[in-house]
């Protein structure tokens, strides 16, 4: 946590806010916000997430994941690993049964859903 500390108290000392005036913002007592400066205490995420609102930066900045304030941005490709008999049923609904090119567009798909 000792990035933690070193980012409360940068982004303080930058507003330039004192202990006093930033504990009342984060509603913690002084003594606190100093023992979280310090690294001797871990703040609350409600804390932390007052921190973040107040100066608008992200978690990840202040954990010390990224230098750029605004955070970082992740896209979500999860992998499908498995059939999932739900999705086969969807697609096979998705297909008229009569069309002479159903199978094959229906084992297409399935293909293309397990290899993304």
């Amino acid at each position: 946590m000792e990035e933690v500390a070193k980012r409360l108290r940068f982004l303080r000392e930058s507003a330039k806010l004192s202990q006093g005036r930033m504990a009342e913002i984060v509603g913690v007592e002084q003594s606190t916000l100093n023992l979280h400066e310090l690294d001797q205490a871990s703040p609350s995420l409600e804390t932390l997430r007052k921190y973040a609102d107040y100066f608008d930066v992200s978690l990840d900045y202040i954990f010390g994941r990224t230098e750029n304030p605004q955070g970082r941005l992740y896209e979500c490709k999860p992998k499908i690993t498995q059939s999932i008999p739900e999705m086969e049923k969807f697609v096979e609904m998705c297909f008229d049964p009569n069309s002479p090119t159903n199978e094959r567009l229906k084992e297409t798909v399935l293909r293309m859903m397990k290899e993304t």
